[in-house]
């Protein structure tokens, strides 16, 4: 059984110009000792998704429906304060910003202390030890000095190390992380990742890392889920969907990562165009307008997110069958543009192929 479970989450904002659909029929599930990540452009719901799960998101100007089950427990239905002692407890969150998520008139200790006698009956020695021994776990030097000092004090990855010692502190069952490498160098990077799977393996906790970093989650997740709009457009075990992706959106985020390799000359395509307004989403799929395989039936029909082949745990909602799919990824990993693949490829909308069309 899945530690938390996800089903059909929407999440709607009142706005002056209109209902913002930020999450949009959203389903998944995450297991203990197992990584999901969750990949998109800003403003695709990934990180609306997760703070719906924390609770964070509830007002009277939001609608929230569907289910969110953690530990056989619907979080949607349960009181504010019943959330209050899941929250830092059984649940907890690294946001991607730790110099405004940890306040500047507190010594850090005393910030990650406090979070151990909210939910533990602690005296303020015995929290202010359990600050200092996970400060020293993330690999901050001379823990039982540096606690004493402020968040301006640190730099970027310390800061970095000591919102995820605050978030493990209780040792959680779930670690929610919100682009936890942002702003960071890329020797950082690496280091903080490392610290957040070596603690996983450790605590045996579930969990989810939200980013628009591909490699990311291809060092750190089991499971990606593609997010596009408020939906996800493609989920598949990590290694399924680097090998062999599914949707164009999908190969559009791979095609735009720089490589190392013997190919690193190649040129990166970007994705044409910008994601759409959750406000007024096109009709049909949300991705045809800027979509270079689009047929017409795109405009007006909405995907569902289905198994490639029967029985398979690789899930897309695109419209192309999954033949002609497989035909212009290979087309496109053989170096070809979206336009040229297209014609090689894509069935005319008659039936024949544009490739019968040139007479090949």
């Amino acid at each position: 059984m899945a530690l938390l479970e996800v089903d059909n989450l929407q999440v709607q904002f009142a706005s002056e110009d209109g209902i913002v659909r930020a999450v949009d029929g959203v389903s998944y599930s995450v297991e203990r000792g197992r990584t999901l990540g969750i990949v998109g452009e800003s403003g695709s719901g990934k990180s609306v998704s997760s703070l719906t799960v924390m609770g964070l998101t509830r007002s009277p100007r939001t609608r929230i429906s569907g289910s969110v089950r953690f530990d056989g427990r619907d979080l949607l239905t349960a009181s504010d304060d019943d959330l209050r002692a899941i929250r830092g407890d059984d649940i907890a969150m690294i946001f991607q910003d730790p110099l405004s998520s940890l306040h500047p008139f507190y010594k850090v200790g005393d910030q990650i202390a406090e979070g151990v006698r909210a939910h533990r009956d602690s005296s303020k020695a015995q929290a202010w030890d359990r600050a200092v021994e996970m400060l020293d776990l993330v690999g901050i030097p001379e823990a039982r000095k540096r606690a004493s000092s402020y968040p301006h004090e640190f730099s970027g990855g310390m800061r970095q190390r000591a919102m995820i010692a605050m978030a493990l502190v209780n040792d959680p069952k779930l670690l929610i992380a919100d682009e936890p490498t942002t702003a960071l160098d890329v020797t950082v990077q690496a280091q903080i990742l490392e610290l957040i799977q070596r603690l996983r393996n450790e605590f045996d906790a579930a969990v989810m890392i939200i980013t628009h970093d591909l490699g990311v989650v291809a060092q750190m997740a089991d499971e990606i889920a593609v997010m596009y709009a408020g939906r996800i457009v493609e989920q598949a075990p990590t290694i399924e969907l680097f090998a062999a992706p599914e949707h164009p959106y999908t190969w559009g985020l791979l095609r735009s990562i720089p490589t190392l390799g013997p190919a690193r000359d190649d040129r990166l395509v970007p994705i044409a165009g910008r994601p759409p307004s959750l406000i007024q989403l096109p009709g049909g799929c949300s991705f045809h307008p800027r979509c270079p395989f689009v047929r017409e039936a795109h405009k007006h029909t909405v995907p569902m997110l289905q198994p490639v082949e029967a029985g398979s745990a690789h899930r897309v909602a695109c419209l192309l069958d999954h033949a002609t799919r497989r035909r212009l990824w290979s087309r496109l990993e053989a170096g070809k543009l979206p336009g040229e693949a297209r014609e090689e490829v894509l069935p005319a909308d008659n039936g024949q192929t544009r490739h019968a069309e040139a007479g090949a």
